[in-house]
């Protein structure tokens, strides 16, 4: 198979663990490269559900190696939980999960500090998960972060830890006046983490080169999605990471050269968990039956997720960023019921009209939505296995949202099991 990249077009939740799951099949690496346990990918199998926030959701599949590279920050209790979770349901991670010496970790004091400052912005927060995600990701940049490979060795470790924690203590207590975390506690707790977490940790970038020159086929598994990327998403309401398809690389340690396909995952309509801009957002009844009837909340959080119609002006500047081959366009069957569908096809700023995606805040706040009216396919399906069986409508929206974000669709989602998943093309 080509060497893959799935990643989100639109602000995350659009269905991608599915997408991997189904494109697993022909791979032999599954590579998570960026984002935290702030993410959550929900995939069936036959009655059983499974919720990951940093195990790589190809880890269902048996003979499947799965890689947490180095751009992603670790919970270290989330994916011990998470192991022993599907243990549980018969899956072993053992020999099969590799975890990078160079991921940062996520510390007590980075979620903390990141609870502190939503809780203290007020009606300006960002919406975080609370994961300590942006802290942890200020730390690495910063260069006082603690690593996958300091916990294993335990001075190293407490001298970490030691700088990193009197540095949180600093804002925790004179800039939001809570009580200092202590450092032992802390190093007991990482250090037991360390020695259950041993025998995944690797160097990954030697792995996946072996794994190229074996010509053994590799996916990356993106999280969250494009407009919540931090350069290039609605900042500042945005994630502390680069979800687009480059950030594969930078955060696995594969050369870019060793990429042959980029799959951007759309939902039929648009969703966003948390604060910030949303173009073609419903507000009223007809959102929240969209709401209901996609089981529109965030698998992380539970919160209600924002629900609104398709926005091709955001898809095609996904398509551009992320140098998209494909569409996976995924809920479609979500329409099944409505008599007609909306598709924003530009903006309208100012009194003029715009077909980018403004990068201006300011400017994404005025925009009005210019849309296209398109009929429904009033009939289910969820039990559709053909491409050429939809309905003409239905297969006329397709077409349509591929013309406008000019990429082709190569993959369609009409419900939540593998089995509902056509190929087209790709």
């Amino acid at each position: 198979m080509p060497n893959r990249v799935v990643v989100g077009a639109q602000w995350g939740d659009e269905g991608k663990a599915k997408v991997v799951d189904y494109l697993t099949e022909e791979a032999d690496y599954v590579i998570r490269f960026q984002g935290g346990a702030n993410a959550g990918h929900t995939v069936e199998v036959g009655d059983q559900k499974f919720v990951f926030h940093l195990l790589p959701s190809g880890l269902m599949h048996d003979g499947k190696s799965c890689v947490i590279g180095n751009g992603v920050v670790l919970d270290p209790a989330q994916l011990l939980h998470e192991i022993g979770d599907v243990l549980t349901k018969g899956i072993d991670a053992t020999g099969r999960l590799w975890l990078s010496e160079a991921a940062q970790v996520v510390l007590p004091t980075h979620k903390l500090l990141d609870q502190l400052k939503e809780k203290a912005a007020g009606k300006d927060a960002i919406g975080t998960t609370g994961r300590g995600i942006g802290p942890a990701y200020y730390d690495k940049v910063a260069r006082v972060g603690v690593r996958v490979g300091d916990l294993l060795e335990d001075d190293l470790l407490r001298a970490r830890l030691e700088k990193a924690i009197a540095a949180h203590n600093e804002v925790i207590t004179k800039i939001f006046g809570a009580p200092p975390v202590e450092v032992g506690p802390v190093h007991a707790e990482y250090r037991a983490y360390g020695e259950k977490l041993r025998p995944y940790v690797a160097d990954c970038v030697a792995i996946l080169a072996k794994a190229l020159k074996e010509k053994k086929g590799l996916l990356f598994e993106g999280a969250q999605g494009t407009f919540l990327d931090v350069d290039h998403g609605t900042y500042p309401f945005v994630t502390s990471s680069n979800t687009v398809a480059g950030a594969a690389c930078a955060g696995s340690g594969v050369g870019p050269t060793a990429i042959q396909q980029v799959i951007g995952v759309v939902k039929a309509y648009t969703t966003r968990v948390g604060n910030g801009p949303f173009p073609t957002e419903i507000e009223g009844g007809l959102g929240a039956e969209l709401r209901r009837i996609g089981h529109e909340f965030g698998a992380t959080t539970g919160r209600e997720r924002r629900c609104g119609w398709f926005d091709a002006v955001v898809v095609r500047r996904a398509a551009q960023v992320n140098g998209l081959t494909h569409l996976a366009v995924t809920k479609l069957d979500v329409l099944d019921s409505f008599d007609s569908i909306e598709i924003c096809t530009a903006y309208e700023i100012d009194g003029k009209r715009v077909d980018h995606f403004p990068s201006s805040l300011a400017r994404l706040e005025r925009v009005k939505a210019v849309y296209e009216t398109l009929p429904g396919w009033k009939s289910d399906t969820t039990k559709i296995t053909d491409a050429k069986d939809l309905p003409v409508n239905a297969r006329k929206y397709l077409d349509r949202l591929a013309e406008l974000v000019d990429v082709p669709v190569g993959m369609l989602s009409l419900g939540p099991k593998r089995h509902q998943t056509i190929r087209m093309g790709m």
